[in-house]
C-alpha cells in the first residue's frame, strides 16, 4: 500500500478495479487522509481490518501524528470493514445518520456473513460492523491543526447517507462513490435521479483534484463526473422507456446500445445488474 500525495497535507491510496476477493484482501476502494498539526483525518476505512492496519502503518511513515477522526462517506462494505482498526487506535468516527438503518439491517448482517465466507481470512468472525461516534444530521465543518475540512451531505444518491469531504485550501474533493473513475459504477439500489443532481452540486466545488471512491486520482473533475453522470442518464433513458412501455427487461437490455461503456473495467460484472436495478427503479417512477 503506497500513499500518493494529492496536494499539500493530503494523500490517498487506490484500490484495484476489481471485485472483492481473498486474493486482493477486498482492496477495491480508495481511502485518503489529511495530515494536520493536531492529528490525521482519514476518509473511509477500506474493506478489511488488515487493510486499515496497513493504512495506519503507511500514515505513520509520513507523520507521527495520531489518527483522530475517520469520516465515512457511506456504509458499503468495501469502505467500512476497516473501521474497527481505527476505533482501536482511539479515532472518532463520523458518518451521516441515514446509515444507521442499514447498519442495523438484515442486509448488512447477511453481507458480513457472506464476506466472512468469501473473503476469508481477511474478513472473519472477529470482523464486525462499527457504529459512528458522531451521527451527522447534515453538513459539518471541522477545523483541525489549521486545516479546514468541509463535510457535506449529498444523499440520497449512491446511498441515503452519502457524504463528500472538501478541502477548500487545497482544492481537493473526496467524492466517495458518487464518482467512479475508469470503471463502471456500482449502482445497486441508488436513487440515480438524485445522484445526477448531486454530481451537478459536486461540480460547483470547482475542485482541482478529485479522489473518487474507486479508480485513479482525477485532475479532470468535469470530464470524470460527466462520465459517471452520462452513464446514469443512459441507464435511466434505456430502462425508463422499457419500464414505461412495460417491455420485458431481457428484451430491453438486449436492445440497448452499450457501446460507449462496454470497454470500461467491470462492465461485464456490473452493467446488467445496474440496468436491472434501474429498470425496477424506473417502474416505480413511471406515472
Amino acid at each position: 500500500m503506497q500513499p500518493v500525495q494529492v496536494a499539500d497535507r493530503v494523500w490517498f491510496v487506490q484500490g484495484q478495479s476489481a471485485l472483492g476477493s481473498a486474493a486482493n484482501r477486498n482492496f477495491i476502494s480508495n481511502a485518503g487522509f489529511v495530515v494536520t498539526d493536531a492529528g490525521v483525518v482519514v476518509v473511509d476505512a477500506l474493506g478489511s481490518p488488515a487493510l486499515a492496519e496497513a493504512l495506519i502503518a503507511a500514515i505513520r511513515k509520513i507523520t507521527p501524528q495520531p489518527v483522530t477522526h475517520v469520516i465515512v462517506t457511506h456504509y458499503h462494505a468495501d469502505h467500512i470493514y476497516g473501521l474497527q482498526a481505527f476505533q482501536a487506535q482511539g479515532a472518532r468516527i463520523l458518518a451521516h445518520a441515514a446509515a444507521r438503518e442499514y447498519l442495523h439491517s438484515d442486509a448488512a448482517q447477511q453481507r458480513l456473513d457472506a464476506s466472512r465466507r468469501d473473503l476469508a481470512p481477511w474478513i472473519d468472525a472477529a470482523t464486525r460492523m462499527v457504529s459512528a461516534d458522531d451521527w451527522l444530521a447534515g453538513d459539518r465543518d471541522l477545523t483541525l491543526g489549521g486545516v479546514r475540512i468541509e463535510i457535506r451531505h449529498v444523499g440520497p444518491s449512491h446511498t441515503p447517507e452519502d457524504l463528500v469531504v472538501h478541502l477548500p485550501q487545497q482544492k481537493v474533493l473526496f467524492a466517495g462513490d458518487l464518482v467512479f473513475r475508469a470503471r463502471i459504477p456500482f449502482v445497486g439500489r441508488a436513487d440515480s435521479r438524485q445522484w445526477i443532481r448531486a454530481l451537478d452540486r459536486l461540480l460547483a466545488f470547482n475542485a482541482a483534484s478529485i479522489v473518487p471512491g474507486h479508480g485513479p486520482l482525477s485532475h479532470a473533475a468535469r470530464e470524470d463526473m460527466l462520465l459517471t453522470r452520462d452513464y446514469l442518464r443512459h441507464l435511466r433513458a434505456a430502462m425508463g422507456t422499457a419500464a414505461r412501455n412495460m417491455d420485458p427487461f431481457d428484451a430491453a437490455y438486449k436492445a440497448a446500445d452499450w457501446s460507449r461503456f462496454e470497454k470500461l473495467p467491470l462492465f461485464g460484472a456490473a452493467n446488467r445488474m445496474n440496468a436491472y436495478n434501474t429498470y425496477l427503479l424506473m417502474e416505480q417512477e413511471a406515472p
